[in-house]
């Protein structure tokens, strides 16, 4: 694995403004610690990814992509959740054609408050990505 275990994985957050947006806001501000290299994207609602947007992040260098989804909390659709879920799973099917790693996507619920929650997720989905080693199509992790 080389000097992957000396830095932490690259991890694209999909947030969304109303609803994620303000945890992650908070963590900061709270000065809470998760790897630097955790960079955040935010969106209207977390059901308008696109499964090829995941993809396209992790072919071009991401180690792992992390959908901040809006659940119940959502106010542009009812199903944000269902939604957002189907985009995720069609996304690790198309990384599972590809040869990576479907684990190297994770969606989680975070709210406003939910500064500590993203925190632990960040931290977690970080070394689980340093256990599976850099995203290489082909690689069987």
């Amino acid at each position: 694995m080389g000097d992957f275990d000396a830095r932490s994985p690259k991890i694209l957050v999909f947030s969304t403004d109303i609803v994620s947006d303000p945890g992650i806001d908070l963590a900061g501000r709270n000065k809470m610690h998760y790897p630097a290299t955790v960079f955040v994207l935010n969106l209207p609602c977390s059901s308008g990814i696109k499964p090829r947007w995941i993809v396209h992040a992790i072919e071009r260098g991401f180690d792992g992509v992390f959908i901040a989804a809006d659940g119940s909390d959502c106010s542009y659709v009812p199903d944000c959740t269902a939604r957002t879920a189907k985009a995720v799973a069609a996304a690790q099917a198309l990384l599972k054609e590809r040869s990576f790693n479907p684990a190297r996507v994770k969606m989680a619920a975070l709210c406003s408050v939910c500064a500590e929650p993203f925190q632990r997720h960040m931290l977690g989905f970080s070394e689980a990505l340093r256990k599976m080693g850099p995203a290489k199509k082909g690689s069987p992790t």
